[in-house]
């Protein structure tokens, strides 16, 4: 029996995501170093709380951490295509 994504069906710790943008970014200088050239990956996330209030939570990874985000994400979709 297919489950249901309706918002009154999920659990309440449940909080869809409702969009997720990205950009790559290179940090050139701060207060503290004058050349620091170095990429990042910017992530903006939307998402519902269990009212409904949409929330906006970002971070920011460096390439490292992205290629490690990015493999757990494949592994995901691995797990989720035997399901």
């Amino acid at each position: 029996v297919p489950q249901s994504s309706s918002p009154q069906l999920l659990p309440k710790c449940f909080h869809p995501l409702i969009d997720f943008q990205w950009k790559l970014g290179m940090a050139v200088s701060s207060n503290s170093c004058r050349s620091l050239k170095y990429p990042y990956v910017a992530v903006m996330l939307k998402v519902a709380d269990h009212s409904g209030q949409i929330k906006n939570k970002s971070f920011e990874m460096t390439i490292p951490q992205f290629q490690n985000f990015y493999r757990q994400f494949k592994e995901i979709a691995a797990i989720i295509e035997t399901v």
